[in-house]
């Protein structure tokens, strides 16, 4: 017979609602902790994804409750942005509505996982009463110099008619619309994170992080050392700054490369309209996707630009080149190209048939230029290179740059491969930027007395092919607050990922009406001690995030140096292999197996399917073990509760061997249990360990013959399981315990205890095999040694028939499990 799960799940998560167990109080005597999952896009419902990241995170909110924290799990809506808006296009209605009936759809769907949410503290990012603080962060960071905006290229969908960001281009297309991407020259604004690079390669004072995405974020950020070097352009006072991180290299120089978006490249196209072969390669070039420029495997190609610059440290003529593998992105956008000491410059010179100058010998003098058939990248001594001739070229890189320093021709410096941050869309669902342009005052921020700027409910979306905004002309229109003549609202709205980069701190005072946040309640919480979410936010959200963090630090409002103290990246959900989608068809509906095997099933098979961080594969065979598992604790509990109820209150004395063992077996499956939750965050072992625990449990057959002091040990046994359940099952586990007359619930009864005294048993059982087959066993004290082990077991009457015209080969000793003997002729 199934347990009730439905009536079991209903009750407990309403007596949790009403008992408002999950409202962290703001100060508390108990010390905080911060659990925080990354907050869902409502553009549709809950999928299995969500569940599965939510379990991880309820598991740990459950765990720190049982240990005493005062525990804050709060959730929100990431609600703004592309996905939001596309939905409500395709469902042919406004955003605002869609996105609020999905806000309902998906509280309705966290309500019934039964996941333990703070919803005093929700948050939506489309809702006035949040964006406005969005709109005053932006006018703080604009006061504090880190926002600009200036013209540049960018991804842009025509049929979207929007700019994209790199991610939401595939293969050359737009993620959404499968149109092609063109790269269109566009004003934008920009915030100054590269301001902040810096400091973002500093990890100190996270206290846990993956590995995997602190590398993520430090070769995304790419600092280099090196030196800036001004060439001059010919006949011209105009500088040609590059950066090169080998200085070394410089005497060797024989053209400069230049991206078609270089500004000096966009004023000769603009000089020269009937250059038809510029334009026609510029064009080309500039809509080709950038990794594969950059890549090593790319065809180089380019166009003599018809200019020279001059090398300022030997006075040379040097070929000014557009090619196609130079990113304006990357260092001043300029390369010094020196075709014998570096690869693509030498392919590009010998396709082009430029000059090539070594400038570095082998150690052995054995480099010659006419029997070159790839560049000499490797240290080496200096020729050709004035001064500098003779020293080895690894301590020339100094040398150079100072002489370069002192005759006013560049200097040492870093550069980082991190851009400044481009946060213009060109889409109405976003937070408005609260700027107003004036044809007399230029740029002027929206006063605070106006905050919010609204987004207007009456556009057309998906009905133009401009900017959504464009169509409200009595939004767009309005008087400039500073001289009252009439001016334009800023139409490009703030990317989703300025909503998602300080919500964290919104959550400790998310009524808060005259600030973002009282910085005092923040720095209660603040850093989020456990934050979850996915690996593809690494260089993102996880970067843009520290970066507000660290600004608002600067500004007073926080005195932590990171929001997240630890960072777990939980795997993905895939099924048949692959990972969910609807075009693919392989998607499971989490509603569907609540309403067959209830929340608690769904949740004990997506924590127990796989460590946290790695990818879970979908089984239907799976999520009926667990259902049956949980089915198996329900009838011992529920069917023995007098007798559990009985031996729990029974005093501890002589007990019998089989009782012993069952002992040993509780208090080290809690043990297990105890560091897989709490030290190793493995959840699906320390399920396992539960398993093992009821396994020992229901071989004890006649419970009711136990004498009292053996039904201590039983009722101890049977009583640890709703404990170690409720992290994972949460529903069930509150009702077995109060099926077993408990008066506190699970959260205040503690954590399942264990004795170290217990983790030994008094005796041991060796199984002995010979060649793979079960022969005999053997008890055993555990302090017995390997050697007495393997004599005992050859004096075993079985094993010594079994040995009888045989040759011990080799014994192997497992220890406390096995014997095993090879023997042979």
């Amino acid at each position: 017979m199934e347990y009730p799960f439905g009536k079991i799940e209903r009750k407990w998560q309403r007596v949790w609602r009403e008992k408002r167990i999950f409202s962290a109080p703001q100060k508390s005597e108990k010390p905080k902790y911060y659990v925080l999952s990354m907050f869902p896009y409502p553009s549709g419902v809950l999928h299995i994804g969500h569940a599965s990241n939510y379990s991880i995170g309820d598991a740990v909110t459950r765990l720190k409750m049982m240990q005493g924290y005062s525990v804050m799990q709060p959730m929100g809506y990431d609600a703004f942005g592309m996905p939001a808006e596309n939905y409500a296009i395709q469902h042919n209605s406004h955003p605002r509505i869609t996105t609020e009936e999905n806000i309902a759809a998906m509280r309705s769907q966290f309500d019934g996982m039964g996941f333990g949410l703070d919803w005093d503290r929700e948050v939506s990012t489309c809702r006035p009463d949040y964006y406005r603080w969005g709109q005053y962060i932006f006018k703080k960071l604009y006061e504090k110099g880190l926002v600009y905006r200036k013209k540049s290229f960018q991804n842009w969908c025509e049929e979207c008619q929007t700019v994209l960001a790199n991610e939401q281009v595939e293969d050359g297309s737009c993620w959404r619309c499968g149109s092609e991407v063109e790269q269109k020259e566009l004003e934008q604004w920009y915030f100054r994170i590269t301001d902040y690079a810096e400091e973002l390669l500093d990890f100190s004072k996270i206290i846990d992080w993956p590995e995997r995405v602190m590398t993520m974020q430090k070769n995304w950020i790419g600092k280099s050392e090196g030196a800036k070097i001004n060439f001059m352009l010919e006949n011209s006072e105009t500088q040609i700054p590059i950066f090169t991180t080998r200085p070394d290299t410089i005497y060797g120089v024989t053209f400069m490369a230049l991206p078609p978006e270089h500004p000096l490249v966009q004023a000769w196209l603009a000089s020269e309209p009937d250059n038809k072969a510029l334009h026609d390669f510029c064009r080309k070039v500039i809509n080709e996707d950038k990794l594969l420029r950059s890549s090593a495997e790319a065809v180089k190609e380019g166009v003599f630009s018809g200019r020279y610059c001059i090398n300022p440290l030997n006075g040379d003529k040097v070929q000014i080149w557009i090619t196609n593998y130079v990113l304006m992105d990357y260092g001043t956008g300029a390369v010094m190209a020196v075709p014998a000491h570096d690869q693509r410059d030498f392919d590009f010179a010998k396709k082009y048939k430029i000059p090539i100058k070594i400038v570095i010998q082998k150690p052995d003098s054995s480099l010659v230029l006419e029997e070159m058939t790839e560049a000499y990248i490797e240290p080496g001594i200096m020729v050709n290179s004035q001064q500098f001739d003779g020293m080895e070229s690894e301590a020339a890189k100094a040398a150079i740059t100072e002489w370069a320093a002192q005759n006013g021709w560049g200097e040492q410096t870093f550069t980082y491969r991190l851009r400044d941050w481009g946060i213009s869309r060109q889409r109405y669902w976003g937070n408005p930027i609260p700027v107003i342009h004036c044809p007399k005052c230029g740029v002027v921020l929206v006063p605070d007395r106006d905050l919010p700027v609204r987004l207007p409910d009456n556009v057309q979306v998906g009905r133009t092919t401009s900017n959504p905004l464009l169509s409200v002309p009595e939004w767009l229109n309005v008087s400039c607050p500073q001289c009252g003549e009439m001016a334009r609202r800023e139409t490009d709205t703030m990317d989703t990922f300025v909503d998602s980069s300080w919500y964290f701190a919104r959550y400790a005072d998310p009524k808060n009406d005259k600030e973002p946040f009282n910085p005092e309640q923040a720095n209660y919480w603040l850093p989020v001690d456990q934050y979850i979410g996915g690996i593809e936010h690494a260089c993102m959200h996880l970067l843009y995030a520290r970066f507000f963090h660290k600004f608002m630090r600067d500004l007073g409002w926080v005195n932590s140096d990171e929001p997240f103290a630890r960072l777990l990246t939980q795997g993905m959900v895939t099924k048949d292999g692959a990972k969910m989608s609807k075009s693919k068809g392989n998607t499971v509906d989490p509603q569907y197996i609540i309403d067959r095997f209830g929340a608690d099933t769904l949740r004990v098979f997506l924590l127990f399917a796989s460590p946290p961080e790695k990818d879970v594969e979908w089984s239907d065979d799976g999520v009926m073990g667990a259902f049956r598992f949980l089915n198996r604790v329900w009838r011992l509990i529920d069917g023995n509760q007098d007798l559990i109820v009985k031996g729990l209150s029974c005093n501890p004395g002589e007990i019998g061997e089989e009782i012993a063992e069952l002992r040993y077996q509780v208090h080290h499956a809690i043990y297990r249990w105890t560091e897989d939750c709490l030290q190793r965050m493995q959840y699906n072992t320390a399920i396992a360990s539960a398993m093992e625990l009821l396994n020992a449990i229901v071989k004890i057959k006649e419970p009711e013959k136990l004498v009292d002091a053996e039904l201590a040990v039983y009722g101890f046994a049977c009583a640890a399981l709703p404990k170690m359940l409720y992290p994972f099952a949460p529903h069930i586990a509150e009702e077995l315990w109060e099926i077993l007359r408990r008066e506190k619930l699970l959260h205040e009864s503690g954590l399942p205890g264990y004795e170290e005294r217990y983790l030994q048993r008094d005796s041991i059982t060796y199984v002995i095999q010979i060649n793979g087959k079960l022969r005999g066993k053997l008890e055993v004290s555990p302090a017995t040694s390997s050697e007495t082990l393997q004599a005992m077991a050859l004096e075993v009457e079985n094993v010594k028939r079994c040995l009888d015209g045989l040759s011990v080969k080799k014994i192997i000793v497992i220890p406390g499990k096995m014997i095993s003997i090879a023997a042979g002729k």
